[in-house]
């Protein structure tokens, strides 16, 4: 009967997905004899095609009540049975990312059941899961706690693939609390490991994406940091995990623009893999290389504003953007400033569009790291700008015949020891 009735529920799962989990909620709180292998078996099935339809329907309070409703049964079944079922429920509900506020306290109650259940490999796994919910929910020390704890029983018992996640997850918490050197020992470490044995696609693509991270912010190696995203996006991609891969696709198409190649953008963003990530974080990086190629202050202040979400809230994009503000406000100024030899420095901030106070101290700035020669005098509110002096190598020629002559005495001393 019971097994007549999934076989219903997974028919009309496409017609009525509604209909198919209420037919298959009324199996699930049925009761089961351990002795009726066929009841227990249709059971498994119904607990399992329920949360699938939860998930596609996006119903994720429902699905994690089922996943606190099922644990009596789990004792019905064998060990490997329970841990399977409880770790696919919580892979589903997990991966809805739903934001229910309810992930972490159910991940804690489903690891707290696998110890006293004493299973192992899957309090591993779900520990794993807790690490990636602690560094979503930025509670990074919480995440490197779990994880340390986590990699010394991973290397004892050699669970290679889940050392790799958990590895990437202390690499990625590192960078968070942005200690660069412990992010990149963690990631090489990692990549050691994935390269000994077979490394699932989408975690390829994972350990590509924070690869490029760290190239483009602790080298400042852009192209490299190019290379790995697009790596990131095509292994993305090949996956339809649409979410990490327009990710990916705006890292590449920021890495464009740091290198000064603005105009390729366009390019990238029309081609046939990118035509299909289309959106907001796509035309975000579109008006930051058209404000970089035109070195527009005002079109890259008001695409900031624009598209706050996508460019000032993501910590990546936020670093290098800042670092390319600067260099547009220090292009615009150098330029502003070129046909003059005194400028009063409020002309110079009613130009730029900016406060005067912001301009004095770039031009102060600019003036100690040498970008241009002059004073600025405060009294008068001007900026005075100096020729280039000629370089005068006489200083440096002396010191080289001073470092020669010194050579050639100690050299006639050692030789007057010797006849000596």
């Amino acid at each position: 009967m019971a097994v007549a009735e999934v076989q219903r529920a997974r028919e009309l799962k496409e017609k009525d997905p509604q209909a198919a989990i209420r037919i298959l909620h009324n199996i699930v709180k049925s009761d089961v004899s351990p002795s009726d292998e066929e009841a227990t078996h249709a059971k498994e099935q119904a607990i399992l095609e329920m949360g699938s339809l939860l998930k596609k329907t996006g119903q994720a309070l429902e699905l994690a009540g089922l996943i606190k409703f099922t644990r009596p049964f789990l004792s019905v079944v064998s060990k490997a049975k329970a841990s399977k079922l409880v770790r696919a429920l919580v892979d589903m509900f997990l991966d809805m990312e739903a934001a229910t506020g309810q992930e972490i306290e159910l991940c804690r109650e489903c690891i707290e059941w696998a110890k006293e259940e004493k299973r192992t490999f899957l309090r591993q796994g779900l520990e794993a899961r807790l690490v990636a919910l602690y560094y979503d929910s930025k509670m990074f020390n919480e995440a490197l706690a779990l994880s340390s704890q986590l990699l010394r029983e991973l290397k004892k018992l050699d669970d290679k693939l889940l050392l790799v996640e958990v590895q990437l997850l202390e690499s990625k918490t590192y960078h968070a609390l942005s200690n660069l050197t412990k992010s990149r020992a963690a990631l090489t470490t990692a990549r050691t490991t994935a390269n000994s044995i077979y490394c699932p696609p989408k975690l390829q693509a994972a350990l590509d994406l924070q690869s490029g991270i760290l190239h483009a912010e602790d080298d400042r190696d852009f192209k490299t940091a190019f290379s790995y995203f697009y790596e990131a996006f095509e292994g993305y991609d090949s996956f339809e995990v649409n979410s990490r891969a327009v990710i990916a696709l705006k890292y590449m198409l920021l890495m464009k623009v740091m290198m000064n190649a603005a105009d390729e953008v366009s390019n990238i963003v029309s081609g046939k893999l990118a035509l299909k990530y289309t959106g907001r974080e796509v035309d975000a990086m579109r008006l930051i290389a058209e404000a970089s190629k035109t070195r527009s202050l005002d079109t890259f202040k008001k695409t900031l504003t624009d598209y706050k979400a996508e460019l000032v809230d993501d910590p990546i994009v936020r670093i290098h953007l800042d670092d390319l503000y600067d260099t547009l406000f220090e292009q615009n100024l150098s330029r502003l400033i070129e046909p003059f030899s005194k400028a009063q420095v409020q002309h110079l901030a009613d130009l730029i569009k900016l406060p005067k106070n912001v301009v004095e101290t770039k031009l102060s700035q600019m003036i100690l790291d040498k970008k241009f020669h002059g004073i600025l005098d405060q009294g008068d509110g001007v900026l005075v700008v100096f020729d280039a002096a000629p370089v005068d190598k006489v200083y440096e020629d002396t010191l080289d015949i001073i470092q020669s002559m010194g050579k050639v005495v100690d050299s006639l001393y050692t030789k007057a020891k010797l006849l000596s």
